[in-house]
């Protein structure tokens, strides 16, 4: 019988695979941290950027990048020395090809894979397997990679990288609790579960992945004609103002490399019937990563916490104290979660890039993606209201309104007492947004829309298609109607492929 040859040969160790899927997979798991000075970093396979839309041509267009901000031609060393302009990038601190660490040699590192990550063997068959594998090496006077299942645990254990370590803290209310009969909500801890923003942010720059699909500094595009393009985050005028205005405020930040930090949440029923399981997840990214790597599996949107979620009996959780716990609970978590990001925004730290070059990044919190529910959470309004001016809901087109703004905020909650600034303004005024803790943040121009909630589902299905089929029955009656109805379902399904076009195979 004759072995299948091994064609693919990983570049970090001797291991040698037998197809890409294989390679990705190999590299995924054992070799995702290069860096021995930070965070392991995770892999990705990034798609190309889109093709350029019909009659636009991008090798036309001209770039302006910011004069102060233009990390791009600023790069450092690992101390936040500006390097001489064509310096290298400085040499990432690879491992050893035969450093197995604290694995003996490869055969004990791949029996190790197989066994714990691949196969997920139950520990009584790992047992049975060292013992048999350990009598059949005696004639050799040799023996197996594990003496048994709590041998090759603690190896796996003793791996000096791994994934960025979650923490966790209890939160708990700390008004004043009634003396006789408290509500149970009241005497409950509620778990919080994180990650170091501070680090997950510097394993998303050090993602060698990103290298040409990132931007180190804001900039402005222009057609041929003039026109200004906008298309990544970096090219938005966010990017661009905000750098300004930092500029402006601290000498120390000429050739800095802005670094816009995007937050987004959506507590997430998993199961209703056995138990009503209900997680809040945090999720975080950054605005240098073009637009082709913030999907699925492109490593660009990372997990960073599990908010809590107070729960209570039905007798007290329409209470106006539940709710203003459960309230202030989110802000203060988020702030609390956020903290260690909060010198970084004041004063660069040295990060590697995506390019193995090190810059001084400044952080900044730039956008938070979330539905109408939770933007209400987030800007602390009155349901019904707009979380972006003063206008209520049944005459948005009005005049005289505001733009929301933290200063207008904090100006109305001293000047008004709490309930003129709930009937009038639309402001809870009991509560302080996260926001408030970081400087430069304003948590009313942070906002964005959900596109799932707020785009496909709210304009687009649960508004312009209700509409149409509400307009074809008032026209055509109710069986005409279905009739017309299937025939658009028909014609969306039957429309062919094209770039950035997203088809619809079954209809609506």
């Amino acid at each position: 019988m004759s072995l299948q040859s091994h064609d693919l040969s990983c570049p970090f160790c001797p291991r040698k695979l037998k197809n890409c899927s294989g390679l990705t997979q190999h590299i995924n798991r054992v070799h995702s941290s290069l860096d021995s000075n930070g965070p392991p970093i995770q892999r990705a396979v990034i798609q190309e950027d889109p093709p350029p839309l019909m009659g636009h041509n991008p090798s036309q267009c001209t770039r302006e990048y910011h004069p102060i901000l233009d990390g791009i031609a600023t790069p450092t060393d690992r101390n936040g020395n500006d390097l001489p302009p064509g310096a290298l990038p400085t040499p990432q601190d690879t491992p050893g090809k035969d450093d197995w660490y604290p694995f003996a040699d490869c055969i004990e590192f791949e029996t190790t894979e197989f066994l714990f990550s691949e196969n997920q063997m139950p520990q009584s068959h790992v047992d049975r397997l060292m013992q048999l594998w350990t009598a059949s090496m005696l004639q050799h006077n040799d023996r197996a990679p594990f003496a048994d299942h709590a041998d090759l645990h603690q190896v796996i254990d003793a791996i000096p990288h791994g994934g960025i370590p979650w923490k966790s803290t209890q939160v708990q209310f700390k008004g004043d609790i009634p003396a006789s009969h408290p509500p149970c909500w009241m005497k409950q801890t509620y778990d919080v579960w994180f990650r170091d923003p501070n680090i997950v942010v510097s394993n998303l720059l050090n993602n060698p992945d990103f290298h040409g699909h990132f931007d180190y500094a804001p900039y402005h595009e222009f057609e041929p004609s003039g026109e200004h393009r906008w298309e990544n985050f970096m090219s938005g005028n966010w990017a661009w103002n905000h750098a300004d205005t930092i500029a402006k405020d601290h000498a120390d930040v000429h050739g800095a490399m802005l670094v816009p930090i995007i937050l987004g949440s959506d507590k997430t029923t998993v199961s209703v019937a056995t138990g009503q399981h209900d997680y809040y997840p945090l999720y975080l990214s950054i605005g240098n990563t073009h637009n082709n790597t913030q999907q699925a599996h492109q490593n660009a949107v990372v997990l960073l916490a599990f908010l809590a979620i107070p729960k209570t009996d039905h007798e007290n959780e329409d209470t106006a104290e539940f709710r203003k716990f459960q309230r202030q609970l989110f802000h203060s978590t988020l702030a609390y979660i956020l903290l260690s990001l909060h010198s970084g925004m004041l004063k660069p730290e040295v990060r590697r890039c995506p390019d193995g070059h090190f810059r001084r990044a400044l952080y900044a919190l730039a956008a938070y993606i979330a539905d109408y529910p939770e933007q209400v959470l987030l800007s602390c309004i009155v349901q019904g209201w707009c979380p972006l001016c003063t206008n209520l809901s049944n005459n948005l087109d009005g005049h005289g309104s505001l733009p929301r703004s933290r200063r207008h905020a904090e100006y109305c909650i001293h000047a008004f007492a709490i309930a003129e600034l709930w009937d009038q303004y639309g402001i809870v005024g009991y509560l302080t947004p996260f926001t408030n803790d970081f400087p430069y943040a304003d948590i009313f121009k942070m906002l964005s829309p959900d596109l799932l909630h707020q785009l496909i589902k709210g304009v687009f299905k649960d508004h312009l298609i209700t509409w149409i089929g509400e307009y074809l029955k008032y026209m055509h009656g109710e069986a005409e109607a279905n009739r017309i109805l299937d025939d658009i379902d028909r014609r969306i399904a039957a429309v062919p492929l094209y770039p950035n076009l997203r088809r619809f195979p079954e209809g609506r």
